[in-house]
């Protein structure tokens, strides 16, 4: 069998001719090696614990497990499981749909998802973000930052219920334009056609891509795809002129400036005349601070921007509000009749750039500011006038505080931080971890803003919050709380380990602007395999066929699995070797797996 890696390597550099039709994908699927790869990348995750409507969960996974899994797709009676639906609830009162596939979709969708990859990611635009390698929602607000100056008018775009809505035909004929193996395709449509199960009654699936599917963010780009081409051919269109017209205003303003300073330095002005000549020079002076270099309004220069994150884009106009709104009706025709989507009418807004958009949290500000800046050339320039700006907008971070408890607004408008009572059964050490993970959660989002050091009044409410929990847990008061915990104005958990005491301190870092971007490079496209290596592999554990707890050998194996190391008590032998190898996995023979669940191992 073909490594996965030199499969993967191979379909990228084909891909990279628009014009090459992939053949022969399906085969793939039968190499076992691309399950190990699969396996090795989702295992960790936490939701692989919970059970899908088949109430398998990745514990107990074999090889014969995938054995079994690819003799079922070569005999193509192979047929993915509905989702389990359920719902979790959202900030505007509804509830957003969650689906849980079983593990062995998950495998067969992980090996689709990379085949998919290989072939799509470098023909995506880049003004995509969402759900690609190197790309986030930090490099679209970038993108936007670095792009967007001198926008006059904003479209907020938002697809009314995208990932319900996709056209199964559509984008199977998406597909088949690249594509040209019937099994690959026909694999593909059953999934989209799984279905969900919601209180243990089937629904059938028409449209959308699978819920809570390792293969919906790269089917959603393959579909928005066509979006992305469309409004790249629209700014190409739309596009005029290299530079602004110079405002003949200002011009005016100049040519009297250098006037007045040419009459000024006449040696037979009297000091009253000179006095007079200064004032009237010191005028101009505020005027054309005032006023455009170039014309505002210049009806030969036009340019567009685009930026989209999933079902979320942004627009940036230079010129006129009907033009924004065609380049909308464009839009929303294009959707309507090409991919079968709607604009939210309530979410697709029209923005003068005088006031903030938003876009993925964010504010998006086009700066007025015309105070001026010393340049590098010696030279006193606007460097901030019409400068796209990024803000945090108070909301979030106030609702932030609401939504986790730790924050309560008195009729009076009193803001109020207050305990959180779900925490107080937890221990000191995850009270504490908990709060720093929010605190830096908010701030590592929100680091690009121009004004992220708002998020002091964030801190400041959860340190509060902290102090009030911990006195509401030990029957004390904020006082003697902070007396015990504080030391140098820090508060400090202190906690045993193997290794001795470790100190865990509450969050005391400062909330700068950081518009430094991680974009480390992920192994999606082209797989390290040497990387792997370098600690024993789950698959390698399966495959040496010997019991890691009785040491039988050449006997089948199944993983057990742990959701999280916590939840290993350390009581029992089994779990105290867990412990100590640091690992949530442990590969046991059958028998021995029976006997870790029936409590008899030890």
């Amino acid at each position: 069998m073909r490594s996965p890696n030199n499969v993967l390597n191979s379909l990228v550099s084909k891909s990279k001719d628009s014009t090459y039709t992939f053949k022969r994908l399906y085969r793939n699927l039968y190499n076992p090696e691309f399950y190990y790869l699969a396996y090795q990348k989702i295992y960790a995750k936490e939701g692989n614990m919970t059970k899908g409507i088949d109430g398998e969960t990745i514990d107990g996974m074999s090889l014969e497990r995938i054995d079994n899994l690819i003799e079922a797709l070569k005999a193509e009676t192979y047929q993915p499981q509905p989702v389990k639906r359920t719902y979790i609830p959202k900030k505007n009162g509804k509830r957003r749909p969650l689906g849980i596939p079983s593990i062995d979709d998950k495998l067969v969708q992980e090996v689709l998802r990379m085949i998919l990859d290989s072939i799509y990611e470098s023909s995506f635009s880049k003004l995509s973000h969402g759900f690609r390698p190197n790309k986030s929602c930090h490099t679209s607000l970038m993108q936007v930052k670095t792009t967007f100056d001198g926008t006059r008018w904003f479209i907020e775009g938002d697809i009314e219920s995208f990932f319900d809505n996709i056209n199964h035909h559509k984008l199977v004929n998406i597909l088949k334009k690249r594509i040209d193996d019937e099994k690959f395709i026909n694999l593909i449509w059953k999934f989209l056609r799984a279905g969900y199960l919601e209180n243990w009654t089937y629904h059938k699936t028409y449209s959308g891509t699978p819920q809570g599917g390792i293969i919906s963010p790269i089917l959603a780009n393959i579909y928005l795809n066509e979006l992305d081409k469309y409004a790249e051919k629209l700014i190409s269109e739309f596009n005029k002129g290299i530079k602004r017209k110079v405002n003949t205003q200002y011009n005016k303003i100049n040519r009297q400036l250098f006037q007045l300073k040419k009459h000024l330095h006449n040696e037979s002005l009297s000091p009253v005349e000179q006095e007079k000549i200064t004032s009237k020079i010191q005028e101009l002076r505020k005027l054309r601070s005032k006023t455009s270099a170039v014309k505002p309004e210049d009806a030969e220069y036009k340019r567009m921007y685009y930026t989209r994150y999933a079902d979320d884009f942004l627009i940036g106009i230079i010129g006129s509000k009907r033009e924004a709104q065609q380049i909308k009706d464009l839009l929303s025709e294009f959707l309507s009749k090409e991919l079968n989507l709607t604009l939210s009418i309530e979410k697709t807004l029209i923005t003068h750039s005088n006031k903030p958009a938003r876009f993925l949290g964010y504010d998006v500000i086009i700066s007025r500011n015309q105070d001026k800046k010393m340049c590098k050339d010696r030279k006193m320039r606007r460097t901030k006038s019409y400068t796209c700006t990024l803000y945090v907008p108070q909301e979030k971070w106030v609702d932030k505080l609401k939504e986790i408890g730790a924050l309560k607004i008195t009729p009076k408008g009193t803001w109020m931080p207050t305990h959180r009572a779900s925490l107080i059964g937890l221990d000191d050490l995850e009270i504490l971890s908990i709060y720093n993970a929010q605190i830096r959660g908010m701030y590592n989002y929100y680091k690009l803003a121009k004004n992220v050091s708002v998020l002091n009044k964030f801190y400041y409410h959860m340190k509060y919050s902290l102090y009030k929990t911990f006195a509401n847990k030990y029957k004390s008061t904020i006082n003697k709380i902070i007396e015990k915990y504080c030391h140098d104005g820090v508060f400090t958990i202190t906690y045993e380990t193997k290794k001795g005491q470790r100190k865990s301190t509450l969050y005391s870092g400062s909330f700068k602007c950081d518009t430094k971007i991680n974009t480390e490079i992920t192994e999606d496209l082209l797989p390290n395999e040497q990387k792997l290596k370098g600690e024993t592999s789950l698959v390698d554990r399966l495959k040496a066929r010997q019991c890691e707890w009785c040491d039988k050998t050449d006997v089948p194996l199944e993983m057990h699995h742990v959701r999280k190391m916590k939840e290993l008590s350390g009581k029992t032998k089994w779990e105290k070797w867990m412990l100590g190898r640091r690992r949530k996995t442990v590969a046991l023979c059958t028998k021995c797996h029976k006997d870790l669940h029936s409590g008899k191992l030890d």
